[in-house]
């Protein structure tokens, strides 16, 4: 149960991943009361939105990769969140190859090289948790045909932050929903996709200002 006075923030996890990959942010954000879920995987849209809606209602919601395109959900569906920070999520139509070669790699390598092809090389087969190929190919269909949409009223502040490092493609998702539907948009200095992992210092000092913004 939340502290009295202290922010809950979600964090939530996306495709061939598990609540370990928030472990070296976790230090960065002593001041909260931090939930790092364990999705259930379930490959469909609205079980998952449903499964996170109790625990997302009146908190922020930190998501990464699947986790920010599920954060994207939550803010859409009317949920009444404290506000979010997503980074680098899914945005269907709006750049349909985003996801491309990770899908590829999925063909080529099942689980394994999805994680590499999405995470980087710091990612490694134990972060995934339970995620299996049967698993991990559902999770990619769900991210794949998800589309983007405004933010409902009642989704409080929503940032969606794109890492410097990362590859043009991933700058033209994130502009893609700031001109579409007025998200903002912060750059994560020094961070590529894996910011959470691989530079868990910069992505707190975001949340952080996310959350004294509301205060």
């Amino acid at each position: 149960m939340p502290t009295r006075g202290r922010a809950k923030i979600v964090l939530v996890h996306g495709a061939a991943a598990s609540a370990r990959v928030w472990d070296r942010l976790l230090p960065h954000l002593p001041d909260y009361d931090l939930v790092a879920v364990e999705r259930p995987r379930t490959g469909d849209l609205e079980r998952e939105l449903a499964w996170l809606t109790p625990l997302a209602e009146g908190a922020y919601v930190v998501g990464m990769s699947g986790g920010a395109t599920l954060g994207l959900g939550l803010a859409m569906s009317g949920v009444r969140l404290a506000g979010a920070v997503l980074h680098e999520p899914a945005v269907g139509s709006l750049v349909p190859e985003l996801l491309g070669p990770m899908a590829a790699a999925f063909q080529t390598g099942g689980t394994a090289s999805f994680g590499r092809a999405l995470y980087g090389p710091t990612w490694t087969v134990d972060l995934a948790g339970s995620a299996d190929d049967a698993v991990t190919a559902s999770e990619l269909a769900m991210f794949r045909t998800f589309e983007p949409g405004p933010a409902s009223a009642y989704a409080g502040h929503v940032v969606v932050t794109v890492g410097s490092q990362s590859p043009p493609i991933r700058h033209e998702a994130s502009r893609a929903l700031g001109r579409e539907f007025g998200y903002s948009l912060q750059v994560v200095p020094g961070s590529q996709h894996f910011v959470a992992h691989d530079h868990p210092e910069t992505l707190a000092a975001v949340v952080r200002r996310v959350v004294q913004a509301r205060a």
